[in-house]
Protein backbone atom coordinates (compact mmCIF):
# COMPACT_ATOMS: atom_id res chain seq x y z
CA UNK A 1 0.00 0.00 0.00
CA UNK A 2 1.02 3.62 -0.48
CA UNK A 3 3.15 4.98 2.34
CA UNK A 4 5.37 8.03 2.58
CA UNK A 5 8.96 6.91 3.05
CA UNK A 6 12.29 8.49 2.27
CA UNK A 7 13.08 9.53 -1.30
CA UNK A 8 13.37 6.31 -3.26
CA UNK A 9 14.75 6.92 -6.74
CA UNK A 10 15.33 10.66 -6.80
CA UNK A 11 17.88 11.71 -9.44
CA UNK A 12 18.51 8.11 -10.45
CA UNK A 13 15.89 7.36 -13.11
CA UNK A 14 15.91 10.43 -15.30
CA UNK A 15 13.22 12.44 -13.55
CA UNK A 16 12.90 16.06 -14.68
CA UNK A 17 12.54 18.46 -11.77
CA UNK A 18 10.02 20.53 -13.66
CA UNK A 19 7.58 17.83 -14.80
CA UNK A 20 4.12 18.96 -13.68
CA UNK A 21 1.68 16.22 -12.64
CA UNK A 22 -2.06 16.56 -11.98
CA UNK A 23 -3.46 14.09 -9.42
CA UNK A 24 -7.24 13.58 -9.69
CA UNK A 25 -8.76 11.49 -6.88
CA UNK A 26 -11.78 12.00 -4.64
CA UNK A 27 -9.96 10.45 -1.66
CA UNK A 28 -8.30 13.28 0.29
CA UNK A 29 -5.78 10.91 1.88
CA UNK A 30 -4.66 9.54 -1.47
CA UNK A 31 -4.35 13.05 -2.92
CA UNK A 32 -2.26 14.19 0.03
CA UNK A 33 0.00 11.14 0.07
CA UNK A 34 0.57 11.16 -3.70
CA UNK A 35 1.22 14.89 -3.73
CA UNK A 36 3.80 14.79 -0.92
CA UNK A 37 5.46 11.68 -2.32
CA UNK A 38 5.78 13.00 -5.89
CA UNK A 39 7.00 16.40 -4.67
CA UNK A 40 9.66 14.63 -2.60
CA UNK A 41 10.80 12.94 -5.83
CA UNK A 42 11.30 16.23 -7.65
CA UNK A 43 7.97 16.71 -9.41
CA UNK A 44 5.66 19.70 -9.38
CA UNK A 45 2.15 18.56 -8.38
CA UNK A 46 -1.38 19.95 -8.54
CA UNK A 47 -4.43 18.10 -7.17
CA UNK A 48 -8.14 17.91 -7.94
CA UNK A 49 -10.93 16.05 -6.14
CA UNK A 50 -13.17 15.46 -9.17
CA UNK A 51 -13.41 15.95 -12.92
CA UNK A 52 -14.85 19.47 -12.68
CA UNK A 53 -11.97 20.62 -10.47
CA UNK A 54 -9.50 18.93 -12.82
CA UNK A 55 -10.87 20.75 -15.86
CA UNK A 56 -10.70 24.10 -14.07
CA UNK A 57 -7.08 23.43 -13.10
CA UNK A 58 -6.23 22.39 -16.67
CA UNK A 59 -7.53 25.74 -17.90
CA UNK A 60 -4.80 27.41 -15.86
CA UNK A 61 -1.80 25.08 -16.21
CA UNK A 62 -0.12 22.70 -18.61
CA UNK A 63 0.56 19.20 -17.32
CA UNK A 64 3.06 16.54 -18.35
CA UNK A 65 1.02 13.71 -16.82
CA UNK A 66 -2.42 13.12 -15.28
CA UNK A 67 -2.78 10.51 -12.53
CA UNK A 68 -6.49 9.77 -12.68
CA UNK A 69 -8.69 7.74 -10.34
CA UNK A 70 -11.44 5.72 -12.02
CA UNK A 71 -14.17 5.63 -9.38
CA UNK A 72 -15.22 9.19 -8.46
CA UNK A 73 -18.54 10.93 -7.78
CA UNK A 74 -19.98 12.57 -10.86
CA UNK A 75 -18.13 11.85 -14.08
CA UNK A 76 -15.78 8.90 -13.61
CA UNK A 77 -12.14 8.74 -14.66
CA UNK A 78 -12.72 6.46 -17.63
CA UNK A 79 -15.23 8.87 -19.18
CA UNK A 80 -12.93 11.84 -18.50
CA UNK A 81 -9.95 10.08 -20.08
CA UNK A 82 -12.02 9.36 -23.16
CA UNK A 83 -13.07 13.01 -23.46
CA UNK A 84 -9.50 14.22 -23.05
CA UNK A 85 -8.26 11.92 -25.77
CA UNK A 86 -10.91 13.31 -28.12
CA UNK A 87 -9.59 16.83 -27.46
CA UNK A 88 -6.42 16.96 -29.53
CA UNK A 89 -5.42 20.34 -28.07
CA UNK A 90 -4.81 18.67 -24.70
CA UNK A 91 -4.53 14.95 -25.15
CA UNK A 92 -1.72 14.86 -27.71
CA UNK A 93 0.73 15.88 -25.01
CA UNK A 94 -0.87 14.80 -21.74
CA UNK A 95 -0.44 11.10 -20.99
CA UNK A 96 -2.72 9.48 -18.40
CA UNK A 97 -1.96 6.97 -15.65
CA UNK A 98 -5.20 5.52 -14.27
CA UNK A 99 -5.65 4.32 -10.68
CA UNK A 100 -8.43 2.05 -9.51
CA UNK A 101 -9.42 -0.42 -6.83
CA UNK A 102 -11.01 -2.47 -9.60
CA UNK A 103 -8.25 -4.80 -10.73
CA UNK A 104 -10.17 -7.07 -13.09
CA UNK A 105 -8.93 -7.43 -16.65
CA UNK A 106 -12.15 -5.92 -18.04
CA UNK A 107 -11.60 -2.73 -16.03
CA UNK A 108 -8.01 -2.41 -17.18
CA UNK A 109 -9.05 -2.91 -20.79
CA UNK A 110 -11.79 -0.29 -20.42
CA UNK A 111 -9.32 2.25 -19.06
CA UNK A 112 -6.71 1.59 -21.74
CA UNK A 113 -9.35 1.67 -24.46
CA UNK A 114 -10.56 5.04 -23.15
CA UNK A 115 -7.10 6.46 -23.75
CA UNK A 116 -5.05 5.79 -20.62
CA UNK A 117 -1.34 5.24 -21.24
CA UNK A 118 -0.95 2.94 -18.23
CA UNK A 119 -3.02 1.42 -15.46
CA UNK A 120 -2.22 0.76 -11.78
CA UNK A 121 -4.48 -1.09 -9.34
CA UNK A 122 -4.89 0.01 -5.70
CA UNK A 123 -3.29 -0.65 -3.30
CA UNK A 124 0.08 -0.13 -4.95
CA UNK A 125 3.72 0.12 -4.00
CA UNK A 126 4.94 3.73 -4.37
CA UNK A 127 8.10 2.44 -6.04
CA UNK A 128 6.01 0.90 -8.79
CA UNK A 129 4.04 4.12 -9.19
CA UNK A 130 7.26 6.11 -9.49
CA UNK A 131 8.68 3.76 -12.12
CA UNK A 132 5.46 3.89 -14.15
CA UNK A 133 5.39 7.69 -13.97
CA UNK A 134 9.02 7.94 -15.10
CA UNK A 135 8.46 5.48 -17.96
CA UNK A 136 5.36 7.32 -19.21
CA UNK A 137 7.17 10.66 -19.15
CA UNK A 138 10.17 9.14 -20.92
CA UNK A 139 7.96 7.74 -23.69
CA UNK A 140 6.17 11.04 -24.13
CA UNK A 141 9.48 12.88 -24.50
CA UNK A 142 10.70 10.37 -27.11
CA UNK A 143 7.50 10.94 -29.08
CA UNK A 144 8.17 14.68 -29.09
CA UNK A 145 11.83 14.58 -30.13
CA UNK A 146 10.99 16.09 -33.52
CA UNK A 147 9.53 19.25 -32.00
CA UNK A 148 11.40 22.47 -32.70
CA UNK A 149 12.56 24.57 -29.75
CA UNK A 150 12.51 28.31 -30.37
CA UNK A 151 15.24 30.21 -28.49
CA UNK A 152 15.14 33.91 -27.63
CA UNK A 153 17.49 35.45 -25.11
CA UNK A 154 17.76 33.11 -22.13
CA UNK A 155 14.42 31.48 -23.02
CA UNK A 156 13.52 28.41 -25.07
CA UNK A 157 9.91 27.84 -26.13
CA UNK A 158 8.73 24.47 -27.40
CA UNK A 159 6.24 25.53 -30.05
CA UNK A 160 4.39 22.20 -29.96
CA UNK A 161 4.11 21.41 -26.25
CA UNK A 162 3.91 25.04 -25.14
CA UNK A 163 6.63 24.61 -22.51
CA UNK A 164 8.78 27.66 -21.80
CA UNK A 165 12.20 27.33 -20.17
CA UNK A 166 14.65 29.92 -18.94
CA UNK A 167 18.24 28.76 -18.39
CA UNK A 168 16.96 25.18 -18.16
CA UNK A 169 14.24 25.96 -15.60
CA UNK A 170 10.59 25.79 -16.56
CA UNK A 171 8.56 29.00 -16.52
CA UNK A 172 4.98 28.35 -15.42
CA UNK A 173 2.41 29.52 -17.97
CA UNK A 174 -1.36 29.46 -17.94
CA UNK A 175 -2.98 27.95 -21.01
CA UNK A 176 -4.05 31.39 -22.24
CA UNK A 177 -0.52 32.75 -21.81
CA UNK A 178 0.80 29.76 -23.72
CA UNK A 179 -1.70 30.28 -26.55
CA UNK A 180 -0.81 33.96 -26.87
CA UNK A 181 2.91 33.21 -26.81
CA UNK A 182 2.51 30.57 -29.53
CA UNK A 183 0.71 33.08 -31.75
CA UNK A 184 3.35 35.75 -31.17
CA UNK A 185 6.19 33.31 -31.85
CA UNK A 186 4.48 32.04 -35.01
CA UNK A 187 4.44 35.68 -36.13
CA UNK A 188 7.85 36.59 -34.69
CA UNK A 189 9.11 40.10 -35.42
CA UNK A 190 5.69 41.07 -36.79
CA UNK A 191 2.91 43.04 -35.16
CA UNK A 192 -0.13 41.02 -34.11
CA UNK A 193 -3.27 43.02 -33.37
CA UNK A 194 -5.19 42.75 -30.11
CA UNK A 195 -8.20 41.62 -32.10
CA UNK A 196 -6.26 38.79 -33.74
CA UNK A 197 -4.89 37.68 -30.37
CA UNK A 198 -8.36 37.79 -28.81
CA UNK A 199 -9.87 35.65 -31.56
CA UNK A 200 -6.99 33.23 -31.96
CA UNK A 201 -6.11 32.52 -28.32
CA UNK A 202 -7.88 29.17 -28.67
CA UNK A 203 -9.80 28.87 -25.38
CA UNK A 204 -12.76 31.23 -25.37
CA UNK A 205 -13.60 34.64 -26.72
CA UNK A 206 -11.98 37.33 -24.60
CA UNK A 207 -11.92 41.10 -24.84
CA UNK A 208 -9.06 43.12 -26.23
CA UNK A 209 -8.65 44.65 -22.77
CA UNK A 210 -8.15 41.14 -21.39
CA UNK A 211 -5.37 40.65 -23.94
CA UNK A 212 -3.62 43.71 -22.48
CA UNK A 213 -3.82 42.11 -19.03
CA UNK A 214 -2.43 38.79 -20.32
CA UNK A 215 0.40 40.60 -22.10
CA UNK A 216 1.29 42.44 -18.88
CA UNK A 217 1.48 39.10 -17.05
CA UNK A 218 3.63 37.58 -19.78
CA UNK A 219 6.00 40.56 -19.62
CA UNK A 220 6.54 39.98 -15.91
CA UNK A 221 7.71 36.46 -16.79
CA UNK A 222 9.78 37.35 -19.87
CA UNK A 223 11.31 40.74 -19.18
CA UNK A 224 13.93 41.93 -16.70
CA UNK A 225 12.20 45.31 -16.78
CA UNK A 226 8.59 45.02 -17.98
CA UNK A 227 8.41 48.82 -18.41
CA UNK A 228 11.16 48.70 -21.07
CA UNK A 229 10.57 45.33 -22.75
CA UNK A 230 13.28 43.70 -24.81
CA UNK A 231 11.15 40.96 -26.35
CA UNK A 232 7.42 41.60 -25.95
CA UNK A 233 6.90 45.07 -27.37
CA UNK A 234 3.85 47.27 -27.82
CA UNK A 235 3.27 48.67 -31.30
CA UNK A 236 1.17 51.69 -30.44
CA UNK A 237 -2.20 51.78 -32.10
CA UNK A 238 -1.71 48.33 -33.62
CA UNK A 239 -0.90 45.52 -31.18
CA UNK A 240 2.08 43.54 -29.92
CA UNK A 241 5.27 42.11 -31.36
CA UNK A 242 7.61 39.43 -30.05
CA UNK A 243 11.15 40.27 -31.13
CA UNK A 244 13.27 37.21 -31.79
CA UNK A 245 16.75 37.24 -33.32
CA UNK A 246 17.85 34.46 -35.64
CA UNK A 247 16.12 32.29 -38.21
CA UNK A 248 12.52 32.91 -39.36
CA UNK A 249 9.93 30.89 -37.49
CA UNK A 250 7.72 28.43 -39.39
CA UNK A 251 4.02 29.15 -39.22
CA UNK A 252 1.87 26.96 -37.00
Amino acid sequence: MLELNKSIFKKTIGIDDFSHILVVDDDRRIRSLLSRFLISEGYKVSVASNVNDAEETMNDFLFDLIILDVMMPGENGTSFAQRLKLNSNIANFTPILMLTALGETENRIAGLTAGADDYLAKPFDPRELLLRVANILKRSRVNLNYIKDIPFGSFVFNIETGHLHQDGEIVSLTLRERDILKILIANANKCVSRSDLAHASGRSLISERSIDVEIARLRRKLEKDPKTPQYLKTIRGHGYQLTIDGQPINKL
